[in-house]
């Protein structure tokens, strides 16, 4: 699989290395598949710009996904973008407390469930999007898999 890593961001230095195992891990135990998908980090005016352009709505976001293909599709498959914003993290981390670069890999498995399909619209859709989020999170501390400060080289 093709994970392409962007940091558009100075907010918050971030080791990315691991991104690629945290979008594998996710997709195994979902039991899909993808060839390619891109995650991207990306500062506040650059989420704001894209939550107007794709939702009509210029407030601050975690996380934007733009999916292209379905992972239950034949042949190859480009799943599709994932923004995240962490200084979002960073913000709702100073307001509510916890570990920054979890609530940032959080934001990464959101983004991929969203490409996945879950959606948190509607309040049975939360329900299922928050467990399925727990369910990763716990995997992923389990195996030493969540982001952590350091160079994003």
């Amino acid at each position: 699989m093709l994970v392409h890593v962007n940091n558009e961001q100075s907010d918050v230095s971030l080791n990315l290395s691991k991104i690629p195992q945290i979008i594998a891990e996710v997709l195994q135990l979902e039991s899909k598949r993808c060839d390619e998908i891109a995650v991207h980090f990306v500062d506040t005016a650059e989420i704001c710009r894209l939550h107007q352009l794709y939702f009509n709505d210029p407030s601050t976001t975690d996380c934007i996904t733009l999916p292209l293909d379905s992972p239950d599709e034949e042949g190859y498959c480009i799943l599709g973008d994932i923004f995240v914003c962490p200084k979002t993290a960073k913000d709702y981390i100073s307001k509510h407390g916890g570990d920054l670069f979890e609530e940032i890999s959080l934001y990464v498995i959101h983004g991929v469930l969203h490409l996945l399909d879950y959606d948190d619209i509607d309040e049975d859709e939360e329900i299922l999007m928050r467990a399925a989020e727990r369910r990763h999170m716990e995997n992923l501390r389990e195996k030493r898999f969540l982001l952590s400060s350091g160079s994003d080289k």
